[in-house]
């Protein structure tokens, strides 16, 4: 049977769109897969993975935390302070504990806060009172049971001064008292720039605001025994290192940190404050 021309051509179109039917079934390319950031699981940050814990090194001083003579830094400290609340200039501080820059010190570090070779830093001694015939007995606290210890030295406490006369540094009334737990000395009112005065003989081992809650402050070492701090002053007149002696002008009164004009006047007793007023003359 012979086909029409027009058969055939329908035909092979029929037969040619059957066989692109099965290449395109045969050969449909496999699924794209989605690498965006859309389509693949988040990667955590570098720097969130948890750091390795590094070596611990001991702070400054950590060996001799707890011994007589030293202290350990509190958050909130500074030279200044730590100097102040144990008699002693920032500067000395410094120099004994080797500290470059007063201004970085670490909470935690342990501090020198008595000169090199004082009594105080004697470890395993206790001094007793002075018994009836005037010899005080040491005691030796880290001896073993059983073992033959040879008696340490008797160790005597350097004599502590008490004679200084101090003067009123200003002029003024008192307008706050002693209170060791809210008033650490004595308030003086008067008027801005009012002249404050040395109190007694003494260094400057401090002059600046760098003490919070006191402003422009001055401190003078006297002796071994006795510090001075006067506070909240509108000018200074000293610098540090500088000797003053009893009378001399250091200081102008002022507002500095306070809420009204005064002088804040601390007397320090080996670091303690004390009352001024059983220093100071009757008026």
């Amino acid at each position: 049977m012979k086909l029409s021309n027009r058969t055939c051509k329908v035909w092979l179109s029929l037969v040619g769109l059957a066989v692109l039917a099965a290449c395109s079934t045969a050969h449909r390319p496999a699924p794209v897969e989605d690498r965006s950031a859309q389509g693949k699981a988040p990667t955590a940050p570098m720097s969130a993975a948890p750091a390795q814990p590094e070596a611990s090194k001991p702070l400054p001083g950590a060996e001799n935390a707890g011994k007589p003579g030293y202290y350990t830094v509190q958050r909130g400290d500074n030279l200044t302070r730590i100097g102040l609340d144990h008699g002693q200039g920032w500067r000395d501080l410094a120099r004994w504990n080797n500290i470059a820059n007063p201004d970085v010190i670490e909470v935690g570090q342990v501090v020198r806060v008595t000169p090199p070779g004082s009594a105080v830093e004697s470890t395993g001694v206790v001094v007793r009172p002075v018994a009836q015939n005037g010899q005080s007995t040491p005691q030796q606290t880290n001896a073993q049971p059983g073992t033959s210890v040879k008696p340490a030295p008797v160790v005597t406490p350097a004599p502590v001064s008490e004679d200084i006369a101090f003067a009123w540094p200003a002029s003024g009334s008192v307008i706050a008292g002693f209170d060791e737990a809210k008033n650490k000395g004595l308030d003086i009112g008067g008027k801005a720039g009012d002249a404050v005065l040395a109190a007694a003989d003494g260094q400057v081992v401090y002059a600046g605001a760098g003490l919070r809650g006191y402003g422009n402050l001055v401190i003078l070492k006297h002796n071994s025994t006795y510090l001075t701090a006067y506070a909240h002053n509108q000018k200074l007149l000293v610098k540090e290192d500088q000797k003053v002696r009893k009378g001399d002008k250091i200081a102008e009164m002022g507002n500095s940190d306070a809420d009204r004009v005064k002088l804040h006047f601390e007397v320090r007793r080996q670091g303690k404050p004390v009352d001024p007023a059983k220093f100071l003359a009757a008026r």
